[in-house]
C-alpha cells in the first residue's frame, strides 16, 4: 500500500468533507458493498479514452475502490455533471501511463504506485 491507512482515515474525515463541498474536485459517488449507504469520495479522475482512469494512492484495498468494484460501476460528478462509469478493473502502471495523456502528470517514483482503477463511460 503506496500511502499509510491512517492517513487515508484522516483524510475521509478531514480533508474530504471539505473537498466535497468545494466543488473543485470531481466527486465519486458509490455504495457501500456491505452498508448499502451512499458515499462520495472526491478524486483525481483523468479522462481517458471511453471513460476515467483513477490513481490508487491508497492501493486496491481501500474501501471505495472494493465498492466499486463490487457494484461494477459508479456514478462520476465532474465538471457540474454526472457520468455514469462501468467495468471497473484494475490495471498496472504501464497500461495506465499508456492511457494517460502527455499532459498529466504521473505519480511521484517515492509513493511506489502500481495499481490504477478504469472504469468506462456506460453508452446508451
Amino acid at each position: 500500500m503506496p500511502m499509510p491507512r491512517w492517513w487515508g482515515h484522516l483524510n475521509k474525515r478531514v480533508f474530504n468533507p471539505r473537498a466535497i463541498t468545494g466543488g473543485r474536485w470531481p466527486v465519486l459517488i458509490h455504495v457501500g458493498r456491505i452498508s448499502g449507504a451512499t458515499y462520495r469520495t472526491p478524486l483525481d479522475a483523468h479522462p481517458v479514452d471511453s471513460g476515467y482512469l483513477f490513481v490508487l494512492v491508497y492501493g486496491s484495498r481501500s474501501d471505495w475502490v472494493q465498492n466499486v468494484l463490487a457494484a461494477r460501476g459508479a456514478r462520476l460528478r465532474v465538471d457540474g455533471r454526472d457520468v455514469e462509469l462501468t467495468a471497473p478493473r484494475l490495471v498496472g502502471k504501464e497500461e495506465a501511463f499508456q492511457a494517460l495523456p502527455d499532459e498529466v502528470a504521473r505519480p511521484p517514483k517515492l509513493l511506489r504506485i502500481t495499481e490504477f482503477l478504469r472504469m468506462d463511460l456506460l453508452t446508451g
